[in-house]
C-alpha cells in the first residue's frame, strides 16, 4: 500500500529550509535593492559547480524537488519579520518590513536539469529568474538543498558503478551522518544514486524507499545463557546436546562444542522465534568460524525443518571476502548433507567501514558477498566534502552581467543560456552544449563548430544525430510544473554513463 506522504514532505521541506535559513546579506542586500527602486527589476541567476567531484568525470543532479516545495511555500511570517526587524539595523526603514512580508515566489521562474541526471562541471544546472530581491533572497537555500544532495547522489553512483549492477546495496549511514536533516538527505539521494535499500525508517516513510536491517551486536551479547530464551524451546535438543542440529552441525563441520557462545545461541534462538521468517543475524560478535557460523546453521536448519526460511547472516569484522567464502561453503555442505536446499538460497550481507577502494576490491577477489551496507564512507563524502556550487548573477533588465575575478576559475559567463545534450548514431550522449539563449538550437545531422570550457583547444566540429534540451521549466507563477505526482517523490535512477 503506497502512503500519500506529499503533505509530510512539504511540511518537512517548510520545518528544516523555512526563509530565515540563509545568510544576512541576502537580507541586507534585499533591502538595498528595495531602497532604491531596483528590487522588482528582472534579473536571471545560474546554479552550477566548477569542478567533477571525487576527481571523477561526472556528477548526478539531485535536490531539485525539495528546491521545488521550497519555492512553493516561500513565505516570510509575521514572527520571521518582527526577527528581522531586530537583527538589520535599526535606521531600517519600516515599509521594507511591510514589503518582506508580502513576498512570495509567484514571480519566478525556474528552468531546471531533471532529478537525477548524469551532468557536468560549469553547466547551468539550474536557472532562477524573477524580480531582483526574491531571487537574490533564493540563493543560500537553494545552494543548500542542491550541494550535499548533489554531492552524496554522486558518491552513491560512485559505489554502485564500483560494486556492479549485481551486487545489492544498503545504506546505514544515518548514525554517522551531520546531524539529522543530513542523514535524512543522505537516505534520499543515494537510493537516486544507485543504492537498493536504506536502514533509515523516516526516510522510507517519507520517501517511499525501501528499509532493511538486520540486528546489531548488542542484542548477542545482552543474552549468557539459554535460560533467557522465551517461550522456552526444545527445537535443537541444546540442553541435552544428544541428537540436535547444533550436534549434527558441530560433527559435520569436525567443531569443538565446547567453544560455543550459548549466549549467542540464546539470542540467534530468541530473534528466530521472534522473526522466523526474517532471520538474518550478525555471527562475529564472538567467532565466526567457532561460534557464530554454527550457531546460525543450527538455528537456521531448526527453522527450515518447520517450514520456515532463514534468510542469511551479516558479517562485520575481519577478512569480509575470505569470510564470506567460508560461509558459502558450509551453507552449502549443509544443503547437501541434510538435503535442505533452502540453504542454497541464504544470502550473505557484509559491514565493514566499507569505502568505494574497497568495494572495489569486492570485485578483484572471491569472495560470496550479496549484500553490502555502506555508512560513513557514503554519507560523509570522506573523499570530498563538498561540491562547491554557486549561484551567480548572468542578467538584469535583458542585459547581460559578468564577474571578472582576479582568480581567472571564478570568472562567469555573461548572459541567459540554453543547453542542449548531443548524442551520437548509437544513442550515447557525447556532449552538452552550452549557448546563449537566443541563439539557434544545434540541428540533427548538422556540422557543429563547438569550444570546450575551460581548455585551450581548437575549436572541434561535431554532428548530433539527436539533439535535447537538457533544462526544462518546472517552476512558474507560484506552481511547480511536473507532469508527476507528489505522492511519491520522483526516484529515477540516471542515466548511464559511457
Amino acid at each position: 500500500v503506497q502512503i500519500n506522504t506529499c503533505g509530510a514532505m512539504e511540511r518537512s521541506i517548510r520545518e528544516r529550509v523555512p526563509p530565515l535559513l540563509t545568510d544576512l546579506y541576502q537580507f541586507t542586500m534585499a533591502y538595498a535593492y528595495w531602497r532604491t527602486g531596483r528590487h522588482q527589476e528582472p534579473a536571471v541567476f545560474e546554479l552550477f559547480f566548477r569542478d567533477n567531484p571525487f576527481g571523477g568525470g561526472f556528477s548526478l543532479f539531485a535536490g531539485l524537488h525539495d528546491c521545488l516545495l521550497f519555492l512553493r511555500s516561500f513565505r516570510l511570517t509575521d514572527q520571521d519579520v518582527e526577527f528581522l526587524r531586530s537583527v538589520l539595523p535599526p535606521d531600517t526603514d519600516p515599509a521594507f518590513f511591510q514589503f518582506l512580508r508580502g513576498l512570495d515566489c509567484s514571480g519566478v521562474t525556474l528552468r531546471s536539469v531533471p532529478e537525477g541526471t548524469v551532468v557536468f562541471a560549469r553547466v547551468p544546472l539550474m536557472e532562477v529568474s524573477g524580480p531582483l530581491a526574491v531571487v537574490q533572497l533564493l540563493e543560500t537555500s537553494l545552494l543548500c538543498l542542491v550541494n550535499y544532495a548533489s554531492l552524496v547522489c554522486s558518491n552513491a553512483a560512485r559505489f554502485r558503478l564500483a560494486a556492479g549492477p549485481k551486487r545489492k546495496l544498503l545504506e546505514m549511514g544515518l548514525r554517522r551522518a551531520q546531524g539529522p536533516d543530513g542523514g535524512l538527505t543522505a537516505s534520499r539521494y543515494t537510493y537516486i544514486g544507485g543504492f537498493d535499500f536504506s536502514s533509515n525508517v523516516q526516510a522510507g516513510f517519507l520517501f517511499g524507499i525501501p528499509v532493511a536491517g538486520t540486528m546489531a551486536h548488542s542484542y548477542i551479547t545482552s543474552f549468557t545463557s539459554l535460560e533467557e530464551v522465551w517461550p522456552q524451546v526444545s527445537m535443537l535438543d541444546s540442553d541435552k546436546d544428544r541428537d540436535g542440529w547444533l550436534s549434527r552441525v558441530c560433527e559435520l563441520l569436525g567443531a569443538e562444542p565446547g567453544k560455543i557462545s550459548e549466549g549467542e545461541l540464546a539470542s540467534f534462538l530468541s530473534y528466530a522465534i521472534a522473526y522466523p521468517q526474517n532471520f538474518l543475524p550478525v555471527i562475529d560478535s564472538y567467532s565466526v568460524a567457532c561460534s557464530g557460523l554454527l550457531n546460525f546453521c543450527a538455528v537456521a536448519l531448526a527453522l527450515c525443518e518447520l517450514g520456515y526460511r532463514p534468510v542469511g547472516v551479516r558479517l562485520d569484522s575481519g577478512d569480509l571476502c575470505r569470510q564470506s567464502v567460508d560461509v558459502h561453503r558450509v551453507f552449502r555442505l549443509c544443503s547437501e548433507h541434510f538435503s535442505i536446499s533452502a540453504f542454497d538460497s541464504l544470502i550473505i550481507v557484509g559491514t565493514n567501514n566499507i569505502t568505494e577502494q574497497s568495494m572495489a576490491e569486492l570485485n578483484k577477489k572471491e569472495n560470496a558477498i550479496d549484500v553490502v551496507g555502506v555508512g560513513t564512507h557514503l554519507v560523509t563524502c570522506t573523499q570530498q566534502p563538498s561540491l562547491g556550487c554557486v549561484y551567480k548573477l548572468v542578467e538584469v533588465r535583458g542585459k547581460p552581467k559578468m564577474k571578472i575575478s582576479e582568480d581567472p576559475e571564478k570568472s562567469t559567463v555573461p548572459g541567459r543560456k540554453a543547453v542542449y545534450r548531443l548524442v551520437d548514431a548509437e544513442g550515447h550522449p557525447f556532449l552538452d552544449l552550452v549557448c546563449l539563449a537566443a541563439e539557434s538550437p544545434p540541428e540533427v545531422g548538422g556540422s557543429l563548430n563547438c569550444y570546450p570550457l575551460r581548455c585551450d583547444d581548437s575549436c572541434i566540429s561535431v554532428i548530433p544525430a539527436h539533439v535535447a534540451c537538457l533544462r526544462q521549466d518546472v517552476f512558474t507563477r507560484g506552481q511547480v510544473r511536473t507532469a508527476r505526482g507528489c505522492s511519491k517523490v520522483e526516484m529515477s535512477r540516471p542515466v548511464a554513463v559511457s
